[in-house]
């Protein structure tokens, strides 16, 4: 709920400051919730033991979007 949250806020600071910066970060958290989200939701339903290796790059996207978008607000005021 968190990052959906953030996605609107990327999404609205995208709309009001129409700088190519924002789309950025709103594209890796974007990614980062399908890839965390999809490998855990693959590895309840199928079983595949592999994916569980996969889920924490989607972490560590989501991690970086908000340093990222973090780092945006603070040096563009």
């Amino acid at each position: 709920m968190l990052h959906a949250l953030g996605l609107i806020l990327l999404g609205l600071a995208a709309a009001r400051w129409p700088d190519a910066a924002w789309k950025a970060p709103g594209l890796l958290m974007l990614c980062g919730v399908a890839v965390f989200s999809g490998t855990l939701y693959a590895l309840a339903l199928s079983g595949m033991g592999w994916l569980g290796a996969v889920t924490p790059i989607g972490g560590a996207a989501l991690i970086a979007a908000w340093a990222w978008a973090g780092w945006i607000a603070f040096t563009r005021t």
